[in-house]
């Protein structure tokens, strides 16, 4: 069953200069149940995507064009007094980039979780301490931080909290933007566990996870959809996308990344060639042609349509279109 669904979502900063077309002719759907990984280098779309579902749109970020419709609500049409009563934290939360700064340094981390809970339910302060315990407990984090302010908290523990505290409410479905990029590696691993941890207990049903580094979607994700300048490139099951990658920008990006596997290791590390275009004016026909080294004549003239390819793989690339071949 479809939980999330997104049609021709087209997400433009509009600044001085123009239009900055961040998100532009983006469709997917996630079902209930599943982990999407969404990857990319910086500014290629990702964060913007994901507010844009969340429905976290405001100047200069607009909404142009599209509908996002999430557990049977179109909250696309929904004015922000709504999304904020009846779907934030409730249907759909969202872990941001800047999560560790979202603890307020005079407040005890008890005190935020009180903030949060009393915009949906009307509680007593035992309740909201009974509740936040509870939840602290499941997912083995020390009870003892609900007492504490962020500064006495590390950067893993006040990114576990704030993850736990947006799952209080038990939303169905979760994005966590760039969550362990700020993180030594065995803190990343413990966020990763918690993360996959919720799932387990069913505290959610669905997870967008946000990342730049495409070998930890390894670790949660079903399924990885790779953007680039602001377009869906490829979306696939984890597998494919990682061991039998079809968009150039994909195998670039993997290619990218050091990991353990012998022939790694031989190949080394690989670059793209180039820089990502400038999203105020992005190239013409596919938007990744000018680092490219399979361009065709085509690629410049026309924007390759998301096909089908093979095992329930979906590529825009005219290597896989009837007019690129």
């Amino acid at each position: 069953m479809v939980l999330l669904q997104a049609e021709n979502i087209r997400a433009y900063y509009f600044v001085s200069q123009g239009k900055v077309k961040a998100v532009d002719g983006v469709n997917l759907f996630l079902e209930k149940g599943m982990t999407l990984g969404l990857a990319g280098e910086s500014g290629c779309g990702k964060s913007t995507l994901v507010n844009t579902l969340f429905g976290f749109v405001k100047p200069p970020l607009h909404l142009v064009e599209g509908t996002i419709t999430l557990d049977g609500q179109k909250i696309s049409d929904m004015d922000r007094d709504t999304l904020k009563k009846s779907v934030w934290g409730v249907t759909v939360s969202l872990v941001p980039q800047s999560a560790l700064n979202a603890l307020m340094p005079t407040k005890k981390v008890l005190d935020f979780i009180k903030d949060v809970v009393l915009q949906h339910q009307a509680l007593s302060d035992s309740d909201i301490l009974s509740m936040a315990r509870k939840r602290f407990e499941e997912l083995n984090l020390d009870v003892e931080a609900l007492y504490m302010h962020p500064h006495e908290l590390s950067g893993g523990m006040k990114q576990r909290a704030v993850i736990a505290t947006s799952t209080l409410l038990n939303p169905k479905l979760l994005i966590v933007d760039e969550p362990t990029s700020a993180l030594d590696v065995s803190t990343q691993k413990q966020v990763l566990k918690m993360l996959m941890d919720l799932k387990k207990a069913s505290i959610i049903q669905s997870m967008i996870f946000v990342t730049h580094d495409i070998a930890v979607l390894r670790q949660i994700a079903d399924l990885i959809g790779v953007m680039y300048a602001g377009k869906l490139v490829e979306l696939s099951s984890t597998d494919n996308v990682l061991y039998d990658p079809k968009h150039p920008y994909t195998t670039g990006l993997i290619n990218a990344v050091v990991t353990p596997e012998p022939e790694v290791r031989r190949r080394g590390i690989v670059s793209i060639a180039g820089e990502p275009p400038n999203l105020l004016k992005p190239p013409s026909g596919c938007r990744f042609h000018p680092r490219c080294k399979f361009a065709m004549d085509i690629c410049s003239r026309e924007e390759p349509p998301l096909l089908e390819v093979g095992d329930n793989t979906l590529v825009a690339c005219h290597l896989f279109s009837s007019k690129g071949r």
